[in-house]
């Protein structure tokens, strides 16, 4: 059995702007030659991808993608796999012993060049991107690793752990089940299948039981097509699987199956057809900024549970998950933004989304870069300067901060109440604290307590403006 201690977790890191163009054109000349036939050069391409990041889904994807090409899907690897990956095996338990999951990557990767399939290693890679806080590259690893053999009772169990801690109950339930078939008096299985019951109304949906009832139908349906009984009617799903399988290659289909999976909110089905759309098509970029679109929607409804969770249990951990998520969806966006602004550079409402994960990832520097780029929103205008005063002041540049500031103040509109008080909230307070302006602070303060003296601790900022302005004092720091 799995050990069930919690080793100190190693978070992501931020990747440098000149290391992450980098990374792309690697990802960018990977997915070309992989496209072509090329897996070798593709594989060396993507390597240094989850090598350079490791928590990049794409990459991760990508890289497990093309070797099952270039292996046809054999399941196998390569012949040689067992004897050239013994070194390489033992360094990846010598790693993972000494808790370095930066090293179980490298090495892993190695070992899955030779055979994608191999259990041991996508087990062990897996623990380690849950130590690194990379939970959708973890599930990755596991896929790989089910789909040879779904019935393997320790992957199930990471599994599992991992499906709960995101909140998919459902699925998770189905690995412990796997877990409990294996290993009938598994304690652990025992609990957790009752436990996650009970725990998964909190989830809307239930969409992997409706998948298992599709799945049912279309068995049927075939039986009774071979039969020629035609007893069984398809639902409009069936009908277009089936129209897929005697047409792969007509994208169309699959959009309209998407369509018809996100019209029921059914976002892990939607996501399934896209990726098979985007294998069809050749990797179009339509398809793939879809599939992403349904990516952070899936993403954004997870954190919503985990937020429900962390608010309603109120525990440490379910405080750190929802963290933890929140950080993992930024990555995400920030991926998604990054590549969408480079692809469309004249698009500035991309580049204002892109600065604001950057600013959230507090990459300040870039982000200021970023939303100055931005500045031809003109319908962002006073969003983009509060934005830009706010990264100014963490840099500790506070006279270009309170210039941003008071062009907010001017140029947010009536209809954004709640904008224009933390603009004003944001000015008066840097001019007192930090910039020591007493009559621009009781300019901004002023006008903020006019319109809601409530506002956060604006009552306190006048009291410390009216005390300055009596004596003459410093003030506190910010």
């Amino acid at each position: 059995m799995a050990s069930t201690e919690q080793p100190k977790k190693d978070g992501p890191q931020p990747i440098p702007p000149a290391k992450r163009a980098i990374l792309q054109q690697w990802f960018a000349k990977g997915s070309q030659m992989s496209a072509a036939g090329n897996f070798d050069y593709a594989t060396d391409q993507f390597t240094q991808c989850v090598q350079g990041d490791p928590g990049n889904l794409i990459y991760v994807q990508n890289f497990l993608g093309n070797l099952q090409k270039k292996y046809n899907n054999n399941k196998k690897g390569s012949k040689l796999a067992g004897m050239k990956g013994m070194g390489l095996k033992g360094s990846i338990t010598k790693s993972s012993m000494q808790k370095d999951w930066k090293s179980v990557i490298t090495t892993g990767l190695e070992m899955l060049k030779l055979n994608p399939w191999d259990i041991a290693t996508l087990k062990t890679m897996a623990i380690a991107c849950e130590n690194m806080q990379f939970d959708e590259c973890q599930l990755a690893y596991l896929k790989l690793a089910l789909d040879v053999d779904v019935k393997e009772p320790e992957v199930n169990r990471i599994n599992a752990r991992a499906l709960q801690r995101l909140g998919r109950f459902d699925q998770a339930i189905v690995c412990w089940t796997r877990v409990r078939q294996a290993l009938p008096r598994d304690e652990e299985a025992a609990r957790a299948i009752p436990n996650l019951t009970v725990e998964k109304t909190i989830k809307r949906g239930g969409y992997e039981e409706a998948e298992s009832s599709t799945e049912v139908m279309v068995d049927k349906s075939a039986q009774a097509d071979r039969q020629g009984t035609g007893a069984v009617k398809l639902t409009p799903e069936q009908d277009l699987e089936k129209r897929i399988s005697k047409d792969p290659s007509n994208i169309s289909l699959y959009s309209e199956l998407a369509d018809l999976h996100l019209r029921f909110d059914r976002l892990e089905q939607a996501e399934a057809v896209l990726k098979k759309a985007l294998d069809a098509s050749g990797g179009e970029i339509s398809i793939r900024e879809r599939l992403e679109d349904v990516q952070l929607r899936r993403a954004r409804a997870q954190l919503e549970v985990a937020g429900k969770r962390a608010q309603t249990e109120k525990t440490e951990e379910a405080v750190n998950l929802y963290r933890q998520m929140q950080d993992g969806l930024n990555r995400t966006e920030l991926e998604v933004y990054r590549n969408r602004a480079e692809r469309y550079p004249d698009n500035v409402s991309l580049k204002f989304e892109l600065a604001l994960r950057l600013k959230r990832a507090k990459n300040f520097p870039e982000a200021i870069k970023v939303f100055q780029e931005s500045r031809a929103d003109t319908k962002r205008k006073a969003a983009i300067h509060l934005n830009l005063g706010e990264c100014f002041q963490e840099i500790k540049q506070f006279k270009l901060a309170m210039s941003n500031y008071e062009t907010a103040v001017v140029e947010t509109p009536d209809r954004e109440p709640e904008q224009r008080k933390l603009a004003l909230y944001r000015a008066g307070k840097l001019a007192l604290l930090a910039i020591k302006n007493l009559d621009a602070a009781e300019k901004y303060l002023t006008e903020l307590a006019g319109l809601d003296y409530s506002y956060r601790d604006v009552s306190d900022l006048l009291d410390k403006l009216a005390k300055l302005r009596d004596s003459d004092g410093s003030g506190d720091g910010l």
